[in-house]
Order: C-alpha cells, then sequence, then structure tokens
C-alpha cells in the first residue's frame, strides 16, 4: 500500500478484534514512529507499549471511561521530554516542539498501522496526572496521546474516505497569502 492509499484508508477505529498483533507487524509499525522527524533531530520523546490486560483497564479509566481501548491488544501511550525537545516554536525561544515532534511521530504509527491492516483512534481526552503515576512517567515528561492498536472489529471500519465528508478544497488552501 503506498503512502496516499493509507492516509485515504486511516480512521479512528473505536471496535477491535482481541487477536493479537504478529510481532513482526508490531515492530514493523512501531519502528515508524523511530523514524519520524523532529526539531534539530532531538528525537524527545519516548512511547511505553501498554499490553498488560490490568493495566489497560486501569487505563481506560483514566481516558473517560472510553472503554473501546479494551477491546485492542496493545495501547500506545506517546510521551514527550521536555527537556530533549528544541526550543523555539514560532520565534518564540522558550517555546517547545515537543507536542508537534511526538505529535509527528504518532502519524507515522497511524499511517504505518493502516498500511498494515491495523486502526488506530488518537486519544486525547485523559487524566494526564493519574496517567503519569500509573505508568511511572517521570517529571519533566509529557503524555501527548494515547491509541489503541489492532485490527479493526470489522473490515467496514477501515474504507475509503468519503470526499463529502470533507471540507472543499478551496475552503482550506489559499495562495501567497491568507485570504
Amino acid at each position: 500500500m503506498d503512502v496516499f492509499e493509507a492516509i485515504n484508508k486511516r480512521r479512528s477505529v473505536r471496535a477491535y478484534k482481541s487477536d493479537p498483533i504478529p510481532e513482526d507487524i508490531l515492530k514493523k509499525v512501531l519502528d515508524s514512529m523511530r523514524q519520524a522527524p523532529s526539531a534539530a533531530n532531538r528525537q524527545p520523546w519516548k512511547f511505553i507499549i501498554i499490553k498488560d490486560r490490568a493495566l489497560v483497564e486501569s487505563v481506560v479509566k483514566a481516558c473517560n471511561a472510553q472503554t473501546f481501548l479494551m477491546q485492542a491488544p496493545v495501547v500506545i501511550a506517546a510521551c514527550g521530554i521536555e527537556n530533549q525537545a528544541w526550543k523555539g516554536v514560532g520565534g518564540n525561544r522558550s517555546a517547545s516542539a515537543v507536542e508537534i515532534d511526538v505529535s509527528i511521530a504518532a502519524t507515522h504509527l497511524t499511517l504505518a498501522a493502516a498500511a498494515e491492516g491495523l486502526g488506530t483512534c488518537w486519544v486525547g481526552s485523559f487524566n494526564e496526572a493519574c496517567f503519569k503515576k500509573m505508568l511511572k512517567v517521570p517529571e519533566g515528561v509529557r503524555i501527548v496521546m494515547l491509541t489503541p492498536l489492532g485490527f479493526p472489529a470489522s473490515p467496514d471500519l477501515i474504507h475509503p474516505l468519503n470526499p463529502e465528508t470533507r471540507k472543499d478544497f478551496n475552503e482550506i488552501f489559499c495562495e501567497n497569502y491568507y485570504a
């Protein structure tokens, strides 16, 4: 599958099979995050691969009861390490690129997963303080996002994009100046 097909197939999946992900596919998909670009190539990230079912159950409680997380065989917490991130975003000398860098890596994951027939769902609604304690995340490290990772419960959950659900091209692009 080429990158454009993966972009068009990727969806937020909220129903998973409990089937384990073969290790070679899991490693390939996870490695896509390692390959992601980051500001000044700092790679200010760490990814927690959560497979322990009891821990995933606790994760659900800290994610405002998003129970579909329990269905997936893997949940990934994408963390950003503040003191390793490049500073100076948008000309602001103290603004960190950590969230941008981790988001780029997470996007690599979602596209690689789609290419391998796996589903993901970007989860941003969670209690970070609770997670940090639960996952033993040290001070200075932010949990930027979580995603379940697994085979969609139905092939209908990964389908081509319906163009009618997206804004018109001319509504979101302008040339040379903001218009």
